[in-house]
C-alpha cells in the first residue's frame, strides 16, 4: 500500500483496494507500478459515493498520485502529446470550471468535461516545446525564443504542469501556439469525474464512450440534475460498483457546518428545529453566522443562494441599486453567469474557442469593462486556468414582475449572461466559496410546501447543498434585508493571465 493509505479510514482503504483491483484488471498495477498496454473490450465503471467531508477528494488525489507514480500520463484539455499504443493515460474531470479549480487548488490537475471533448491544435514548431516539457523529446531550438525563455517555460511547467502556462511564461501568446480546436475523435483511457451528482444520462453515456475505465465521485445527498428523471447516474450502477464512504474526514477539529449538514439526515428533524440548531451553532462558533440581513459586499464574489427565481431577481436588483448601477450599462466588477452561447452553426470554431476557454453554460464571470468594439465585454472567468478574455456579449438583467429581461446592451449574437449576485441552489452545485449566504426564507417556503425529491423532503436537500457550498463560513440569512456596501465594486483583486490572450469575436449581422 502507498504512503497515502496510511491516513485512510477503513472505508477509504476498502474503496482504494477495490479500485486498485479494477485497475489491475485493465492493465494498471498500482502495487507493483507496472503498466501493460490497453486491451480492447476491457471496461470498468465504479462510483465512490459519500456525503460532504467523507474523504472523496482525499481518495481521488491519492489515486491520482499513485497513477502518476506508476507512469500513467495525465491528459488535460490543454495538450496531449504524441499518441503511443502502449501509453496509459488519466484525465481528471469536473462538470464546471469552479469545481475543476477546487481540485487544482488541492494539487490535482483537473479540467472540465466539456474541455476534454475538444483538443487544441498546436503549431508544429511550438509542439516541439510541449513535447520537450512533457519529457517526450529533446530540448528544441525555436526561432525567436532564447534559452532564457525556454528555461522560464521549463521552470513554470515543473511547478504548475500547464503547457499553455509554460509557453506564456516564455513570452508567447495563445494565438501563437494554438491554431484551432477539434472534437475528440479517439477514445482516451482512464477517467476520474468529480461532482458526478451533476451528470445527466447523456453526459454519462458520452463519458463511457470516451473512457473504457471510468471512476465517478459523487454525493448522494445533493440535488439530482434538473433535467434528470432517473436521479443520479451512479444510482443506476449495480451495488458492487458503488463504493460508499461514511466516516467524516474534513478537518480534524469539529466542523459546525458539516455537523449541520449531517443533522439533516435525521428523518424526524423539522425546519424550526434545524434553525434552532443553526442559532445555537452561531453562538458557539464564528464559522456559522445567524444573519439578520444579506451582506452586499459578499455578493460580488459569492452569490446569495436561493430556491425561488423571484427571490433571485429581487436580490440582484437590490444589489445593483445599492451600488448605483445604471440600467444602461454594467459596472466594472459586477458578477455574471453565462447562460449559453448564441451563435449559428457556421461559427462553430468561434463557439469552440470560447467554450474551450471556460465560457460554458453556468460559468461564473466578473465583468471587467467594455471590449474594443460595441457589444463586446472584457471578462474574468472564475476558476479558469487562463481567466481573461473578450467576447461579444448579450447581458440580460431580469426585473421583478416583468416577463422579459432588460438588456442594457448587446451584440447581435455571442455569449449570453444573467446577473450573478444571486443564484439558485441547483446552479450552485459543484461550486464552493469561502463565505456562503443562504437565504433561509426560501428554504422555509420549500418546507411549508411539503415537497419531496428522490424520497427526501425538498427543503432538506436544498439546505444540505446550500450549506455545504461554504468552505469556511456559513451565513444563514433570516430576514429580507440588504446591507449597504462598504466600498465600490473592484476588479484589482482578480488574477490576470500570465500573458493577455484576446479572443474577440467579430460581430455578425
Amino acid at each position: 500500500m502507498t504512503e497515502t493509505e496510511l491516513i485512510y479510514s477503513p472505508d477509504q482503504a476498502e474503496a482504494h483496494d477495490r479500485i486498485a483491483e479494477a485497475l489491475r484488471g485493465v492493465g494498471v498495477d498500482l502495487d507493483e507500478g507496472l503498466l501493460t498496454p490497453p486491451r480492447e473490450g476491457k471496461q470498468a465503471v465504479l462510483a465512490v459515493v459519500g456525503k460532504a467531508g467523507s474523504g472523496k477528494t482525499l481518495l481521488l488525489a491519492a489515486l491520482y498520485r499513485a497513477l502518476e507514480e506508476a507512469g500513467v500520463d495525465v491528459v488535460s484539455g490543454d495538450w496531449e502529446g504524441r499518441k503511443r499504443r502502449d501509453r496509459r493515460t488519466l484525465a481528471i474531470l469536473a462538470p464546471t470550471n469552479k469545481a475543476a479549480s477546487v481540485l487544482r487548488l488541492r494539487g490535482v490537475p483537473a479540467t472540465t468535461i466539456h474541455r476534454i471533448l475538444y483538443t487544441p491544435v498546436y503549431d508544429p514548431e511550438y509542439e516541439k516545446i510541449a513535447e520537450w516539457l512533457a519529457g517526450n523529446g529533446d530540448r528544441p531550438e525555436v526561432e525567436g525564443l532564447t534559452d532564457l525563455a525556454l528555461d522560464r517555460a521549463l521552470a513554470f511547467y515543473q511547478s504548475n504542469k500547464s503547457i499553455p502556462g509554460a509557453l506564456a511564461a516564455a513570452g508567447l501568446r495563445g494565438s501563437d501556439f494554438i491554431t484551432g480546436w477539434k472534437r475528440r475523435e479517439e477514445p482516451l483511457d482512464i477517467g476520474f469525474v468529480d461532482e458526478a451528482s451533476m451528470l445527466d444520462g447523456q453526459q454519462f453515456a458520452d463519458l463511457q464512450e470516451i473512457f473504457p475505465t471510468l471512476l465517478l465521485f459523487g454525493d448522494p445527498a445533493q440535488l439530482p440534475p434538473v433535467k434528470s428523471n432517473d436521479g443520479m447516474v451512479f444510482e443506476t450502477l449495480p451495488a458492487p460498483a458503488r463504493l460508499e464512504l461514511s466516516r467524516i474526514h474534513r478537518q480534524d477539529a469539529d466542523n459546525p457546518i458539516l455537523d449541520l449538514a449531517h443533522a439533516l439526515a435525521d428523518p424526524a428533524l423539522e425546519f424550526h428545529q434545524f434553525e434552532r440548531m443553526i442559532e445555537d451553532a452561531a453562538k458557539r462558533d464564528e464559522r456559522v453566522r445567524w444573519a439578520e440581513r444579506v451582506e452586499v459586499d459578499l455578493m460580488a464574489r459569492s452569490p446569495v443562494l436561493v430556491w425561488r427565481n423571484a427571490t433571485r431577481i429581487r436580490l440582484i436588483n437590490a444589489f445593483r441599486a445599492v451600488h448605483g448601477a445604471p440600467e444602461t450599462a454594467l459596472l466594472e466588477g459586477e458578477p455574471l453567469v453565462c447562460d449559453g452561447i448564441e451563435l449559428p452553426l457556421k461559427h462553430r470554431k468561434k463557439r469552440l474557442d470560447l467554450e474551450a476557454r471556460g465560457l460554458i453554460k453556468g460559468a461564473q464571470v466578473i465583468y471587467l469593462g467594455p471590449g474594443k468594439r460595441p457589444g463586446f465585454s472584457r471578462l474574468h472567468v472564475i476558476g479558469a486556468e487562463d481567466p481573461r478574455l473578450s467576447a461579444a456579449s448579450i447581458v440580460k438583467i431580469e426585473k421583478p414582475d416583468e416577463e422579459e429581461p432588460f438588456i442594457p446592451y448587446a451584440a447581435n449574437m455571442g455569449a449570453t449572461f444573467l446577473h450573478g449576485a444571486a443564484v439558485t441552489i441547483h446552479k450552485a452545485q459543484g461550486s464552493q466559496w469561502r463565505d456562503v449566504q443562504v437565504f433561509a426564507p426560501d428554504i422555509y417556503a420549500a418546507a411549508r410546501m411539503g415537497r419531496s425529491e428522490a424520497g427526501q423532503p425538498l427543503w432538506k436537500r436544498l439546505a444540505y447543498v446550500a450549506i455545504t457550498r461554504a468552505e469556511e463560513r456559513l451565513h444563514w440569512v433570516v430576514r429580507n434585508r440588504l446591507s449597504k456596501p462598504t466600498a465600490p465594486l473592484r476588479i484589482d483583486d482578480l488574477r490576470a493571465a500570465p500573458v493577455p490572450l484576446e479572443l474577440e469575436q467579430e460581430e455578425e449581422t
